[in-house]
Order: structure tokens, then C-alpha cells, then sequence
């Protein structure tokens, strides 16, 4: 059983995964990447600002939420 910092540690890694293979780091002048677990309840958030790239930010951000989620499903199958 993953202990709660290994939980937050790869959602998180998870999260900043998607948004950098998909925005270049010069493209991304914000990005906030929350993520909680407590009592079994996991919670994400992203907030990604890059305003001068072509993909749509918004998208990009619940992607990553979407990843963080499965790498969490996936550490708890190990």
C-alpha cells in the first residue's frame, strides 16, 4: 500500500508530465498542480497559464488531472 506522499508525489509528477510533453517550458508562465489525499479521497487540480501557445490550456490542464488520477489507479495495482 503506497504511504499518502508517494500518492501525492505521482499524481503530481503525473500532472506536470502531460503539460510539459505537450507545452514547451518557455510556452508555460503558470502552472499550479495541487494535489490531496486524505482518507482514501484523492483530489487534483491544475492550473496551467500559457497564453501564447496553440493548444488550449484548459484541455491541457484536465488531461493532466485525468493522468495524475490513473498513475494514482495504477500505483495502488502494483
Amino acid at each position: 500500500m503506497p504511504t499518502d506522499d508517494e500518492v501525492v508525489e505521482t499524481a503530481a509528477q503525473a500532472a506536470e508530465n502531460v503539460v510539459f510533453s505537450r507545452f514547451d517550458a518557455s510556452e508555460v508562465e503558470d502552472l499550479d498542480v495541487t494535489v490531496s489525499f486524505e482518507d482514501d479521497l484523492l483530489e487534483v487540480d491544475v492550473y496551467l497559464n500559457a497564453p501564447d501557445a496553440r493548444r488550449d490550456e484548459e484541455r491541457v490542464a484536465d488531461d493532466a488531472a485525468l493522468a495524475a488520477r490513473s498513475a494514482v489507479d495504477d500505483l495502488f495495482e502494483e
